[in-house]
């Protein structure tokens, strides 16, 4: 995977456009800054926009050239981020430290997906948040974005699964939207969302 995103991120012009997220950014603007973590946050658009807004931003990507390109837009806008270079499975983090975790289409095989959220999650403070963004197993019925595996998809179940006894207030959303994000997040798509508070 890590050569995909190589090659994916290789490009001039930023694969997912340089602009936030459109739902994390609606509430990420709620909460007070503090220290924020962006797993697999490729080339920054959404790591830069925190640390616009006085955030302490920790990033990490296992790809390279996601680095390079978030390192060019935190420059542009005059920001600093510390963008980590390494995988899900290896990243070294300190625990109970961050007071948000973000997660916008972090798309793991399935048999590493829930290690991966509770190895997240133990980053998290108590009474920090979580924001929450992904593709949903319907999304195989767009081309608008995504993996095109089934298993790297999520169900509402799957992310309560994964979430429930450690969040506060956990309601998982499935809906259709439309998303316009670079060239690869076009259109109507098919996601699940949510915001929650750890226990």
């Amino acid at each position: 995977m890590k050569s995909f995103w190589n090659q994916r991120y290789g490009a001039a012009q930023y694969a997912y456009g340089v602009e936030p997220n459109k739902f994390y950014k609606e509430q990420l603007i709620r909460l007070k800054p503090g220290k924020i973590l962006f797993p697999g946050e490729g080339e920054g658009r959404n790591a830069v926009y925190a640390a616009t807004l006085g955030w302490e931003v920790t990033a990490f990507d296992s790809a390279e050239n996601g680095k390079i390109k978030a390192d060019m837009l935190a420059d542009l806008n005059e920001v600093k981020i510390d963008y980590i270079l390494d995988d899900a499975e290896d990243v070294i983090l300190r625990k109970n430290y961050f007071d948000c975790i973000v997660f916008i289409f972090v798309h793991l095989p399935a048999e590493k997906r829930r290690l991966f959220h509770r190895k997240m999650m133990s980053k998290l403070k108590p009474g920090g948040m979580v924001i929450f963004e992904g593709f949903a197993k319907k999304q195989l019925e767009f081309n608008t974005g995504g993996p095109r595996n089934l298993g790297m998809l999520f169900s509402k179940e799957e992310i309560w699964e994964d979430f429930s006894t450690q969040m506060q207030e956990l309601n998982v959303l499935e809906l259709e939207t439309k998303i316009n994000e670079g060239e690869f997040h076009q259109g109507i798509s098919q996601v699940i969302r949510f915001v929650a508070r750890k226990n």
